[in-house]
Formats: C-alpha cells, sequence, structure tokens
C-alpha cells in the first residue's frame, strides 16, 4: 500500500511539473478561451452527447493533458520523447505546446499512462478518439490494439484484453502527408497561402476511456417520419444473443409520449399522435432512452435524444422548386463556417469557444450554417441541434486537379483518382454520414466544393441519396455542375448573382460576400491579408453587407432558395469574416445585420410580381 501510495504522488509530481513547464507555443494570435486554458483541464465535457450511459461520470475517463511526444523518421521507434504535447490539440498548433509540422516523411509518436478504476472489474474497456489526421496506430501495454485511417470521424477499440493491474502505457503513432497524400484534408496544406492553411497532424479531438456491459449498445440511429408520425430507431449491439430485445422510450420534458420493443437487430418504431416539431424558431429536442434487455432485465442502457422534423423539396406558386422543412418553404441563410482556431486549429479551446460560432450565427439572424470542408466533434453538432442551426455538411475535400467550369452546365473534368484515392473518399465519406446521421441539425449532404477533387460525381451523389433518402443531396458546391442530386449550386464573389438556374432542381447561392476588413491587432498575418473587396470600418463592410442583401432577394424571388455568406470567421491570411479571427473584434454591426438577414429569409415568403 505504501509503495502504491508513493508512486501515486510521483506520478502526481510529475503531471503537476508538467503541467507547469507547458506554455503555448510561437507568437501568433490566441483567443480568450486559449489564454485561460488549463493544461489539467482540457476539454472535460462528456464528448458523446447523443449517446450516454447512467452514472457517465463513473462510467468514462477522459485522457486529454500532457502527454509525451517524439517526431521521427517513418520506421523509427522512439527510445526517448522529445517533450511534452497537450491533447488533443495538433503538434501544428500553439495550444499543443508544440508549434512543429510533422511532413509526409515523419511520424508522430504519443505515449501515456492510465490506470482503470476498480469500480470497472467486470466491464469491457473501450479507447474512444474523437478525430485523428490521418493514419493512426494503437498500442496498449505493447500489444496493437488497432489501427484507423481518416482525420475526422471517431473511432474506437476494446481494449480490455490488453490492460493489466496498475499503470497501464498507451502509444499511438501517427502518419500524415497532408497535400502530399490523397487522403480527404479540406484546406491543409503543407505550404499554406491565401485560402489554404497550417496542417493539422495528430490528435485533435478527445481521447477517452468507457466502462460497458460485456454486451453492450454500441451505435444507435434515429430516423424521423413526419409524414408518418413516427420515429424509427435502429441499434447496434454487441454481444447481443438470440433473444435479446430492444427497448426504446421518448419522452418529452420527462413525460413518457411513446415507447416500442424489437429483437436485437430489427428496427423499433415509435409512433407520436402529436408531435412537437424542431425547427430554427422552435428546436424542441425529445429525450430518448434506449436499453438491451436479455431475459427481462436490462444489460445495457443509455440515454440520447432526437427531434420530429422533415426535410423536402417542392415547388411554389410560381412553379419554381424550393427548399421545404417539415412541409412549409424555409430559405436557408447562413454564413460558410471553416472551423479553424488561431490558437488551437482545427480544435476549440474549449466548449464555451466552440459554441460561440454557433450561437452567435444564431443572434445575428441566420438559420443555417455551410460547415465547410471539416467535420466538427459530436457536440458542435449538439450546438446547432440545441439552439436550432441547419447544416449543411461539407465532405473535406482533397487529391485536386480539374478542370473547373462554374457557369457551365454539365462542363468541367472530373478528377482521375487512382483506386486508392477513391476508396479512401468512400470510407470516409460513409464514416462522416454515419456520424452525423442521427443529428436533427444536418439536413443538406455536400460530397464536393466546387471541383476540387471532384470525380465519379453521379455515382457518389446517388449513393449519398440513397444511404441516406431523409436528407437532401448538394453534388457539388459551386463546382462542375451535373445533372444529378437535389440542387444547382452556384458561387459567385463578391456580390450575389444568378448565372445559371434549374428548373428542376433547387437553385442556391452556395458562396457569396467575402468582405474583408483587416483589424490591426487581430491578424494571422501582417501581411498578405485579403478579401474579395476590402473596407476600413465596421460601418462601410455592414454597408456593403446591406447591399448585397438587397440584391440578393432580387434572385430569391427569382429563384434561389438558399445561400451562403462567407463567412464566420476570419481565418489565417483571410480577413473577410464577421468576426476576426480570435474571436475578440465583431466586425459588423449586429442589428443591422440582422434586419437584413431576416429580410433575406422572409423575401421567398412574398409573391411574386
Amino acid at each position: 500500500m505504501k509503495k502504491n501510495i508513493l508512486l501515486t504522488a510521483a506520478a502526481l509530481l510529475t503531471t503537476l511539473a508538467g503541467a507547469a513547464q507547458w506554455q503555448p507555443a510561437g507568437d501568433r494570435i490566441g483567443t480568450e478561451w486559449g489564454e485561460k486554458l488549463d493544461p489539467q483541464n482540457v476539454l472535460p465535457e462528456y464528448p458523446r452527447p447523443q449517446m450516454t450511459r447512467t452514472q457517465v461520470q463513473d462510467g468514462w475517463q477522459n485522457l486529454n493533458g500532457l502527454w509525451n511526444y517524439a517526431i521521427l523518421p517513418m520506421g523509427e521507434t522512439p527510445e526517448k520523447y522529445d517533450g511534452q504535447i497537450l491533447v488533443p490539440f495538433a503538434v501544428e498548433s500553439s495550444l499543443s505546446g508544440v508549434g512543429k509540422r510533422l511532413g509526409d516523411r515523419n511520424e508522430l509518436w504519443y505515449n501515456r499512462t492510465f490506470t482503470i478504476s476498480p469500480k470497472w472489474n467486470g466491464k469491457r474497456v473501450l479507447l474512444h478518439f474523437g478525430a485523428v489526421d490521418w493514419k493512426a496506430d494503437v498500442w496498449v501495454n505493447g500489444v496493437c490494439v488497432g489501427t484507423h485511417t481518416g482525420g475526422f470521424t471517431p473511432f474506437e477499440f476494446d481494449i480490455t484484453a490488453a490492460l493489466k493491474k496498475g499503470d497501464n502505457e498507451l502509444k499511438v503513432r501517427v502518419w500524415d502527408p497532408t497535400d502530399a497524400g490523397c487522403q480527404p484534408r479540406g484546406k491543409q496544406v503543407n505550404r499554406p497561402e491565401g485560402i489554404w492553411y497550417t496542417p493539422v497532424s495528430g490528435i485533435w479531438q478527445t481521447v477517452w476511456l468507457e466502462a460497458v456491459p460485456q454486451q453492450y449498445i454500441r451505435n444507435i440511429r434515429t430516423t424521423p417520419d413526419l409524414d408518418r408520425k413516427l420515429f424509427r430507431v435502429e441499434t447496434a449491439a454487441c454481444g447481443a444473443q438470440p433473444g435479446d430485445v430492444i427497448e426504446v422510450r421518448l419522452y418529452d420534458n420527462g413525460t413518457k409520449v411513446a415507447e416500442g420493443r424489437a429483437l436485437s437487430g430489427a428496427p423499433v418504431e415509435l409512433n407520436v399522435a402529436e408531435p412537437k416539431l424542431w425547427s430554427p424558431a422552435s428546436p424542441f429536442l425529445y429525450d430518448m432512452e434506449v436499453a438491451l434487455v436479455r431475459n427481462g432485465r436490462k444489460v445495457d442502457e443509455v440515454q440520447s435524444y432526437t427531434a420530429m422534423r422533415k426535410f423536402s423539396i417542392g415547388r411554389d406558386e410560381n412553379d419554381i422548386v424550393r427548399l421545404e422543412l417539415n412541409n412549409e418553404p424555409l430559405f436557408q441563410f447562413g454564413p460558410l463556417d471553416q472551423g479553424w482556431w488561431p490558437d488551437g486549429l482545427y480544435t476549440a479551446p474549449s466548449d464555451e469557444a466552440l459554441a460561440f460560432d454557433v450561437v452567435k450565427t444564431k443572434e445575428l439572424g441566420y438559420n443555417m450554417i455551410r460547415k465547410h470542408v471539416k467535420v466538427e466533434p459530436a457536440r458542435w453538432y449538439y450546438h446547432c441541434d440545441r439552439e436550432g442551426i441547419l447544416v449543411w455538411q461539407d465532405m473535406p475535400s482533397g487529391d485536386m486537379g480539374n478542370k473547373w467550369e462554374m457557369y457551365t452546365y454539365n462542363g468541367g473534368t472530373d478528377k482521375n483518382r487512382t483506386q486508392e484515392s477513391k476508396d479512401n473518399f468512400s470510407k470516409e465519406w460513409k464514416e462522416i454520414m454515419d456520424f452525423c446521421m442521427s443529428s436533427p441539425s444536418v439536413v443538406v449532404w455536400v460530397p464536393f466544393n466546387e471541383a476540387w477533387g471532384q470525380f465519379d460525381t453521379e455515382r457518389i451523389v446517388n449513393w449519398t441519396m440513397e444511404y441516406d433518402p431523409s436528407r437532401l443531396v448538394n453534388p457539388a458546391s459551386g463546382g462542375n455542375h451535373r445533372p444529378c442530386g437535389h440542387m444547382l449550386d452556384l458561387h459567385n464573389y463578391p456580390g450575389p448573382a444568378m448565372k445559371l438556374f434549374d428548373p428542376q432542381r433547387v437553385n442556391v447561392l452556395g458562396e457569396y460576400g467575402g468582405i474583408g476588413l483587416p483589424m490591426e491587432g487581430h491578424l494571422w498575418w501582417n501581411k498578405r491579408n485579403w478579401g474579395y473587396v476590402q473596407f476600413k470600418t465596421p460601418e462601410q463592410v455592414t454597408e456593403e453587407y446591406e447591399k448585397y442583401a438587397k440584391n440578393l432577394i432580387k434572385y430569391v424571388r427569382l429563384g434561389f432558395s438558399g445561400a451562403v455568406y462567407t463567412q464566420t470567421t476570419d481565418v489565417e491570411g483571410e480577413v473577410n469574416g464577421l468576426f476576426t479571427y480570435d474571436r475578440k473584434v465583431m466586425k459588423v454591426l449586429p442589428e443591422r445585420l440582422k434586419a437584413a438577414n431576416k429580410a433575406v429569409i422572409e423575401s421567398m415568403l412574398l409573391k411574386m410580381e
């Protein structure tokens, strides 16, 4: 006992010493949340709001914090480590405490120890990663527990068999070629400039342990059906046996409104006679309980939430195809949101920071966000679900090289990708869809942006529509326009324009705006800053925004059913955000912007003259 106490005390002193030594790397701008970051309490929130377990505080362990790291040439293993890195911030980021580039010829190694709570005896232990960019190999006590490729999706390994009493050693090896590879990467490049940004390598979302029963619920997928007034709940259970039952209950503020049962592997349907609808105006969420039952006894139970809503298209009285929410026309209007942070890169410094962009978007009168070539942690979608923000979800791009003809119907070329490149895309796109499938806020899938790596468009779009018929598919936002999917999406900078029109599909303006305003003291670079147009004051930016909004209304009446303004915040050298990159300054006059947005959204309801 005395020896264990001494070891625990030594480990604590080591942790405290490491925390005292940790400092953000570099001298670039940072956020207020990053400035207040406690390295001993990094992103402590439960990372998966849509599937929690009873007594969650006893059933999971957050592994964020200071780990050992080393950067070595490919194929070499660390005999010693270079220092400490703050997980879950990418090695290139300031908040990692490292701020170094990895490169495609090196590998990034992580190392730490952990202990398992005695309360977990007899349970299985899962090791979860929110996201690791790009390839991760994982060992526990020298035993390889698994490998994952894909930089944007969560994954887990059952590590029960590799565990031992006392300290357990966790090692992770990461390889990330960034734009030297053919994998999806979004806007990361090895030489950042213009609209291309700093690489994000390694662990960039929460790492955590979870204790589960020997037989447990691994995943749930909920699909609402407004026309039939029911929810369809599909459950994946590990270790289920013939005769096991899935029980689902639905609650409205604590009052049970529906319940259903089905054999494990079969869907459960929940009928709700008078469902409350989810919308930006009223983002109502039902609470849900899902249980795995064997011989009348609950083996496992998780808590979740869902919402009743329907996304569809329909023709208005002028025979124009319009976007609809809950069988009513709704103009969808929001900013291009890239989700970058000056101190954390892909990773928000805190949950409050993660929610900031969502909350401010709603406060400014928008009802939608286009999540641009990035996938966020689960908690970001939770904030959108709760706030009532529609999400257009992009697939992160990669493997560039197409001919782009943005104003020609069915013009341009598809990328001639290798089979490896195609397989990387397809694997990760399915994982992204699976990850977002039950989020009420996600309304539109966007497989391609512009012509960035666009390939096999009709095949990819048709597969996406078949895999999830409950949502709409925007084939290629501003890209080479193929006759498939639900939308024709145009890009035009700086002001709105309608240079093509498709009478058979929804027409949207997927990007416009980009009004620039560099703010001294809040710039990533002191030079090389740009916007499509530039002004000197928030008043001037707001006036230009209002001019674009009035012009947009004209095109809404002619046929646009949605629009995306570029963008929520500045990002690195781009100074065209509504906020500075550090989120410390709003660069527009909020009340005037909100009024302009309200006029745009409501304009679709006006009759054509």
